[in-house]
């Protein structure tokens, strides 16, 4: 981000007060920091503070009233690399999304050239409604980037999402942004997504609360960075929204098993991310079975390791990446994994954290790699994980 012209704009809610450490940071990494304040937003942090950090005035009206000095939005928006509002309140967001231009900020929004990046902040009832959703997706739909909101205890005392990113995520996205030059750019990525279900009957059948939501996350952000993308899927309730990534639907473990075989010879990255059922029925009844008794007993046999076959024929060139979900004594049966299933890197989450595993928007998640080193990374949208994860993964490309 050296040299990088980064437009800060701030507006009126509590998480205002991070905005220093953000430019900061930003002043860290090299980046010429320009602040635009709403009125509202001094009320939470001062102007001097700003200006000190960002080493430049910081600017809250279109012109100065002691000597008339004309602050241009057009100017200032031609001059940013990139504009981020940060913290985005819900009345800023929607009157961005609506084309109101009521201050300073707003009107260098309309006149920004630049990639506009938002990161929203508010209670979590509030981030919650239908307007609010609708205009995130407005400004979505046009090209602009939503820094997602975190979960956690919130200005009210409620719990709940609606905090505003933390400053050092929302500068990793940055750089991920500035420094994506499709560093996947044909790489064959094959991914497993979801649960398997294992039939005791035509009606019944052994699964797990896995959403999915997790492995396709990785695959968007794979695909966004030139991979070609193959996702082999349990039974989820997730709509692939995005047309380059080829989707397999299966319903057991043998059928992802049989899947992987056959396409894991050809790909760079395999990402086994799906929870797939370690035991499987013996003999699945062909009818459905009726209640005749108090107790009814299944036989059932382990279903084949999956990732464990890959890394029997993993080569030097492939790179395979594998999860682990754990209660207890978590780093250590991580670090087992990865030498049992020759995993280079694998992505550990615990059932202990709140927010995380599965059927959450969010996870908490740390890094192993195969040297045993550790990275632990906040509670964050899965979405944001899957970027933390893609970096790592070109990081050791």
């Amino acid at each position: 981000m050296k040299n990088k012209n980064i437009l800060v704009g701030i507006s009126g809610g509590i998480a205002a007060y991070k905005a220093a450490l953000f430019v900061r940071l930003l002043i860290k990494e090299g980046a010429n920091v320009q602040v635009i304040m709403t009125e509202f937003a001094k009320k939470f942090i001062g102007p001097l503070t700003l200006a000190t950090l960002s080493k430049n005035p910081v600017i809250t009206e279109f012109f100065n009233p002691e000597n008339g000095q004309w602050n241009s939005h057009v100017d200032i928006g031609i001059w940013a690399d990139a504009f981020v509002i940060a913290p985005a309140t819900a009345n800023t967001l929607g009157k961005a999304a609506n084309g109101i231009a009521d201050n300073l900020l707003l009107t260098t929004y309309l006149s920004a050239r630049c990639p506009v990046f938002w990161a929203p902040s508010m209670d979590l009832d509030m981030f919650k409604h239908p307007a609010v959703i609708a205009n995130i997706e407005k400004l979505k739909s046009r090209g602009n980037y939503i820094i997602d909101a975190e979960t956690g205890e919130l200005a009210s005392g409620l719990d709940g999402k609606g905090r505003m990113s933390e400053p050092e995520n929302i500068v990793q996205q940055l750089k991920f942004f500035f420094n994506s030059d499709k560093k996947l750019s044909g790489k064959n990525v094959l991914i497993t997504a979801g649960p398997t279900y294992e039939k005791i009957d035509p009606v019944r059948f052994i699964g797990n609360n896995s959403s999915g939501k997790m492995g396709f996350a990785i695959a968007d952000e794979m695909e966004k960075n030139g991979a070609n993308v193959t996702v082999i899927s349990g039974p989820v309730n997730i709509k692939c929204q995005n047309p380059n990534i080829k989707i397999i639907n299966i319903q057991t473990a043998n059928e992802m098993f049989e899947q992987t075989k056959l396409l894991y010879p050809n790909c760079d990255i395999a990402v086994f991310a799906a929870a797939v059922a370690d035991y499987t029925p013996e003999f699945p009844a062909e009818n459905k079975l009726k209640k005749h008794s108090d107790k009814i007993t299944l036989n059932l046999v382990p279903t084949v390791d999956i990732a464990k076959e890959a890394g029997k024929l993993k080569s030097q060139k492939q790179i395979n990446i594998g999860f682990a979900l754990e209660t207890e004594n978590e780093i250590f049966n991580a670090k087992e994994k990865i030498k049992n299933k020759n995993f280079d890197l694998i992505v550990l989450n615990s059932l202990n954290d709140k927010g995380a595993g599965f059927a959450h928007d969010t996870n908490k998640i740390s890094i192993i790699d195969k040297n045993n080193n550790v990275i632990n990374f906040e509670l964050k949208s899965k979405v944001d994980v899957a970027k933390d994860i893609c970096l790592k993964i070109i990081e050791i490309l």
